[in-house]
């Protein structure tokens, strides 16, 4: 989720669109919710499960430190920004595939 949010914060039409905005909140809600519902297990954590999950958890709150988010963001498929097909989005399509799993 991270890799995904890092990348199209770098389009200028993405960051700005409120389908974004929605879906970094909802990922740093999720993040804490994990933490606090699986303290334990997230402590003992193999190496390199560990480090993957220090590494999005501290590169979220880098992007959210970083992130200039609109006052107001826009629907950018409404706007008529985003060329990509209707109910296709890649951060909110991230996020859903994460909470399934």
């Amino acid at each position: 989720m991270f890799g995904v949010l890092r990348n199209q914060q770098a389009d200028p039409f993405c960051r700005s669109c409120n389908s974004f905005v929605n879906t970094l909140t909802a990922a740093i809600e999720n993040l804490v919710k994990l933490k606090t519902l699986h303290h334990d297990e997230i402590r003992n954590l193999p190496g390199e499960l560990s480090r993957l999950f220090a590494d999005a958890k501290s590169g979220i709150a880098t992007l959210i430190a970083t992130l200039k988010q609109p006052e107001n963001p826009v629907g950018q498929k409404k706007a008529g920004n985003c060329k990509l097909p209707e109910g296709v989005c890649f951060t909110k399509s991230s996020l859903a595939i994460l909470q399934k799993v």
